[in-house]
């Protein structure tokens, strides 16, 4: 059995360290190794429109078009389908292999034997 990790970001631009640390977490777990799903909540939903995650500036952090980045690259990320219908966003609309997908999706991960989930 592999673990795999399950992060949830709630938060954008109106918390910056908050966001920053889910998605560094989802990053260096991607690059260990680690089985990681990176789902994009509430103003997070925002971060997977392209060029938007590049107005998260925080001095002495990892940028997080790099982060999210390194998520896609050896991971999965995913906006939340309420989320995503609140802000009219499609997945035309969103940096591509992000995908739109619901609560049943993210308990299904979250749950699955050797899952660790956290949300920030």
């Amino acid at each position: 059995m592999s673990r795999s990790l399950v992060v949830k970001v709630t938060c954008g631009l109106d918390a910056p360290e908050r966001c920053n640390q889910g998605f560094t977490v989802a990053a260096t777990a991607a690059a260990s190794g680690v089985p990681v799903s990176l789902w994009l909540t509430g103003e997070a939903a925002w971060l997977a429109v392209p060029g938007r995650a590049a107005e998260l500036e925080l001095p002495l952090a990892t940028p997080l078009p790099d982060l999210l980045d390194a998520v896609l690259a050896a991971g999965s990320v995913t906006v939340c389908g309420q989320c995503a219908a609140r802000r009219s966003l499609t997945e035309a609309d969103l940096v591509d292999g992000v995908r739109i997908a619901g609560a049943s999706v993210f308990v299904e991960e979250a749950v699955r034997e050797g899952a660790q989930a956290l949300v920030y």
